[in-house]
């Protein structure tokens, strides 16, 4: 009688389990979590109210900080939004990319980009385990159709190529840039080009297209990865009609805000067909934020590029560079309900290098073998599986190789562009004490000069197994 029991249960387990797979496959939360990635353009750590911002009301961010993971030792991999979204999608730090070549700046007169035939992006890997994979936003990895997202692992494609500051209205010093107007493109095909006015429209365009991607993958029973590569709060700050006055402080706010209502759609998509526990989703920055005022963006976009220089920032400098803090710590948030506990804070160094071995593990894909990825799964951190932090070591590196900065447990080396002429070596270098001093104000290179010499030869192992990465692929890392 016992063992017929033993028996029954064993069946109405196995029925019971099979039938909630059945069910969760019919709701596209199968066993692999869907994966939505956002990320924002220029924006700086705390310019969002998890981060600290003391004017700026982001409520949907708030609340997916609330119910994940807020990252606060977490860098952009680079200062540039083109390099640092490579080094996202590959798991790799930018100069190694392109057989150690890097990457162009993205414009609408560079003949180059992310090259397929040599990397291996996120979305590839998803694929083989049968994920719709879609890439709405700005692209800014290569406008030539053998570079577009399509090539790169994504079924779906809505974006523009570039920056949208990149059109006919920016001038140059000397005066037109004679850009063409914005390509808005599908897939591979060009829609439209885009006008100032249609420019103002995108943000909307695009958040209404990554509902219908999610609802459609939904729809057709498969896990989905959607990268979400926003515009708005990168220059110039433009938003739909009816938005424009929203903000507390001038356009950069309103972009900000409408950015996280975009969020706040999504999330609500979400959960309307009932897929919260079964999708990750990433809120980061691409890199740090515009600090300084630019007479030729003012010039083409008015009020919409006007920077207020008085507005006080947690780091020191902004986007464009890797030395100080403010050009990659940047704001980073995870939610995985049921899988990351709530309100969880890591403060250990992370970085968009880590997404990629991250989002791979919770995929069940593995990583391509005879290929460097700088990056680490996070997940046994974000379970508590793990206590020692992923990463000891992190390094600011310029697209084409140069060596900006050394981050070593709470000490960053800044390193100098060229030498100084005349100054002695010790005095080009500068020492912060990130935990007692986090926006590097105090120069303590002179105090600590075994710490300089410690870091500056990590920054050299790095640079030369940078340099040294395509000749030996399989054995030369740099941590």
């Amino acid at each position: 009688m016992a063992d017929r029991i033993r028996k029954e249960i064993l069946l109405f387990f196995f029925i019971f389990t099979a039938l909630c797979h059945s069910v969760a496959q019919t709701m596209g939360t199968g066993l692999q979590p869907n994966i939505i990635l956002i990320l924002a353009d220029d924006l700086g750590y705390d310019d969002i109210g998890c981060f600290g911002s003391g004017d700026i009301r982001t409520p949907h961010l708030d609340q997916l900080a609330a119910g994940g993971a807020r990252f606060t030792g977490y860098y952009a991999p680079h200062g540039s939004g083109e390099a640092s979204r490579a080094a996202i999608l590959t798991g790799r730090y930018a100069p190694r990319l392109n057989h150690g070549k890097g990457l162009p700046a993205s414009t609408p007169d560079s003949q180059s980009g992310l090259d397929p035939a040599t990397e291996i992006t996120l979305s590839r890997l998803l694929k083989t385990k049968g994920y719709a994979t879609g890439m709405i936003g700005s692209w800014q990895l290569g406008h030539r159709a053998g570079f577009l997202p399509v090539n790169h692992g994504f079924d779906h494609f809505l974006g523009i190529p570039y920056s949208h500051d990149l059109g006919p209205e920016r001038r140059g010093g000397t005066g037109s840039l004679e850009y063409p107007e914005i390509p808005l493109i599908r897939d591979t095909l060009t829609v439209k080009h885009c006008t100032s006015q249609d420019l103002a429209g995108l943000p909307a365009l695009f958040r209404r297209e990554a509902c219908r991607f999610i609802r459609d993958a939904v729809r057709q029973d498969k896990p989905f990865y959607l990268f979400y590569s926003s515009v708005e709060t990168h220059i110039p700050w433009f938003v739909p009609p009816g938005f424009d006055e929203a903000g507390p402080a001038g356009p950069f706010s309103n972009a900000v805000m409408y950015l996280d209502q975009t969020v706040g759609a999504i999330l609500t998509t979400v959960k309307e067909l009932g897929i919260e526990r079964n999708t990750i989703i990433v809120f980061s920055s691409g890199n740090g934020p515009q600090i300084s005022r630019c007479e030729e963006l003012e010039a083409s976009y008015g009020k919409y590029a006007r920077v207020d220089t008085t507005r006080t920032r947690q780091f020191r400098g902004g986007k464009g560079q890797s030395r100080y803090e403010g050009g990659t710590r940047v704001p980073c948030i995870l939610s995985w309900p049921g899988t990351v506990p709530g309100k969880t804070k890591i403060s250990a160094i992370t970085s968009g290098l880590d997404l990629l071995p991250t989002f791979t593990t919770a995929a069940g894909v593995a990583l391509p073998a005879g290929r460097i990825v700088d990056g680490k799964d996070l997940l046994p951190l974000l379970t508590g599986r793990q206590k020692d932090p992923p990463h000891l070591l992190f390094f600011g590196f310029e697209p084409d190789g140069m060596l900006m900065s050394v981050r070593y447990k709470n000490w960053k080396l800044a390193v100098p562009s060229r030498p100084s002429p005349g100054a002695a070596e010790l005095g080009e270098y500068e020492l912060y004490q990130l935990d007692t001093d986090p926006q590097e104000r105090v120069d303590v290179s002179a105090k600590f000069p075994e710490i300089v010499d410690q870091l500056r030869q990590f920054g050299e192992k790095a640079r030369i197994a940078i340099r040294d990465s395509t000749r030996m692929p399989q054995k030369n890392f740099i941590e």
